[in-house]
């Protein structure tokens, strides 16, 4: 139970507002009305117009984020987070716009997940990890701190770095993904991504940021990339132009989880730890709902102990040992692990 308490705490930042009326610039008499002032994936979507001095409407048409939407709507194929409805009205000759903002929960409890150590192996202690990933059997680690950020390929049961190249002085590492033989590196502030070729490390490209406040984590399905930037949302980027084309929010069935940071797709999933928690949620991408959640919170206390020790971050799925690598940011220890349902 003292557990599950802690891990309700992990949820983050539980914090249900209440929603809130948009009218066009000129106050309406009318309002668009929900029933119900929070939401959850399955529920039905009830709609109204509150229209107290019994205005003729001849036509009401609403949409939810731009897309066409019936009221009694069930809400299964949605993603969660905060939405506009936006409902068009007629009255007489004239044509009202409204807005309303909702949220919408997950629908289920996270699974709470524990861990069994499989291996344990050495780790660069000065490596502040941002970015952890294997490729083709591989690992590949990205660093930050200015002046300090690297972009590594490393030896996992050694340590040893077999290959290595150090960013430029203004830009702070952050998370790393690899397609298509092509590394694709996050910097922290700068707004700018590197991409890599994945044999010579030479720079192929540096791209931009869109709307995303800044960089993260990454990982990749074979298709897409999905990029945090420190808050509740998950982007997706065109490996190829590296343009965002939307994005997830992330919510469980409290609230929503800020702090994303390392990304990693394992079987489906997006695995993503949050910063300063020492734990990772793992996300259906198709929704943005939290459907588990992993203590990784132990693991601190088994490396060594030192004035610039900080939290968990770097997680790296092995698909021949059906295993996950985790690390932190100046951890001397890499631990291979399994995890398991509580």
């Amino acid at each position: 139970m003292q557990l599950y308490k802690y891990f309700i705490l992990l949820y983050l930042s539980l914090i249900v507002t209440n929603c809130g009326n948009t009218n066009t610039a000129k106050q309406s008499s009318l309002s668009i009305n929900t029933t119900v002032k929070s939401l959850m994936l399955g529920d039905t979507l009830k709609l109204s117009i509150n229209n107290p001095k019994q205005l003729e409407i001849s036509n009401i048409s609403y949409k939810i984020n731009g897309k066409a939407v019936d009221n009694n709507s069930v809400l299964n194929k949605i993603t969660l987070g905060e939405k506009i409805i936006t409902a068009t009205i007629t009255v007489g000759e004239k044509t009202e716009t409204l807005k309303k903002s909702i949220k919408v929960f997950n629908n289920i409890i996270p699974t709470i997940y524990t861990y069994e150590i499989v291996n344990t192996y050495p780790h660069d202690i000065t490596s502040y990890t941002q970015g952890l990933e294997f490729y083709n059997g591989e690992l590949y680690e990205s660093t930050g701190q200015k002046r300090k950020s690297k972009l590594r390929k490393v030896n996992f049961e050694t340590g040893e770095v077999l290959k290595n190249i150090n960013l430029e002085d203004q830009y702070f590492g952050e998370g790393l993904t690899i397609l298509n033989d092509k590394i694709y590196q996050l910097t922290w502030q700068a707004k700018r991504g590197f991409v890599y070729d994945v044999n010579t490390f030479e720079k192929l490209k540096t791209f931009n940021y869109g709307t995303s406040k800044e960089g993260w984590g990454i990982c990749n399905d074979g298709k897409t990339l999905f990029k945090s930037d420190g808050t509740e949302k998950i982007y997706f980027l065109n490996p190829d132009n590296l343009t965002e084309e939307g994005h997830l929010e992330v919510y469980t069935e409290k609230g929503k989880i800020p702090s994303l940071n390392e990304l990693e797709w394992i079987n489906g999933k997006i695995y993503a730890n949050i910063y300063q928690r020492n734990g990772v949620v793992i996300i259906n991408p198709n929704t943005g709902g939290v459907e588990g959640v992993i203590d990784f919170k132990p693991l601190r206390k088994l490396v060594t102990q030192h004035p610039e020790l900080d939290v968990l971050n770097g997680i790296a799925y092995h698909p021949e040992r059906e295993t996950i690598f985790v690390t932190g940011k100046n951890w001397d220890k890499l631990f291979e692990v399994k995890i398991k349902k509580q």
